[in-house]
């Protein structure tokens, strides 16, 4: 079982960016995907998540809700996440993280992602 994420991004401030995690070896029909992050000295913060039992509905943190969005691709098994209007404390490691449904802990990580903005 993986998640393989993309690989570290570098942007300015108010840009764009795109990350993707890759699944395999488990049913990723069903599972929710998170996308939790962490930045330097600090603990994990969800980000947002998709989820197959609720009809793909997307669910998202106040601090990225209109700037972030979760996306699935199920012909290449692999969750997006698009990231808007970049700000200098969106730097962090991003992880995308899957849960098998009706549970609330994740059973699977990827690597994680260094995205940094700055100018």
């Amino acid at each position: 079982v993986q998640l393989v994420q993309s690989g570290a991004e570098l942007r300015n401030p108010g840009t764009s960016v795109k990350v993707s995690c890759k699944a395999s070896g488990y049913p990723f029909t069903t599972y929710y995907i998170d996308w939790v992050r962490q930045a330097p000295e600090q603990g994990l913060e969800w980000m947002g998540r998709i989820d197959p039992e609720d009809g793909e509905r997307t669910n998202y943190a106040d601090s990225v809700k209109g700037r972030f969005t979760v996306s699935r691709d199920y012909a290449k098994n692999t969750v997006y996440l698009q990231m808007n209007s970049l700000k200098p404390e969106d730097t962090a490691v991003y992880y995308c993280t899957a849960g098998a449904p009706g549970t609330a802990g994740y059973d699977y990580w990827g690597q994680g992602i260094q995205v940094t903005v700055s100018s």
